[in-house]
């Protein structure tokens, strides 16, 4: 990315990532499900808003696109296994 960016969309970008699994490792602390439900639906939200980051920084040519791909892949990856962990916690 472009030093411009250093604390703009890049700093965006790491903060988002950093909170996905931040708030899954709080959630499982407070060990009750509700609790642990509400923190993945937060880390979820932090998840789409990292891929919406992600997809405005394609948009300004500021990664590639094999890059880009790549992360959108592991990022959906990683949307389906907190799909499956908020759907375990609801006995579905």
């Amino acid at each position: 990315m472009p030093k411009s960016e250093i604390y703009g969309l890049q700093s965006q970008i790491r903060r988002s990532a950093v909170s996905v699994p931040s708030n899954i490792a709080e959630g499982h602390g407070r060990l009750n499900d509700g609790h642990f439900r509400q923190f993945l639906a937060n880390a979820r939200g932090s998840l789409f808003e990292l891929q919406t980051q992600l997809e405005l920084a394609s948009d300004l040519h500021f990664i590639a696109g094999d890059k880009f791909e790549d992360l959108m892949k592991k990022s959906d990856e990683v949307a389906r296994i907190i799909n499956g962990l908020l759907a375990t916690l609801r006995g579905n």
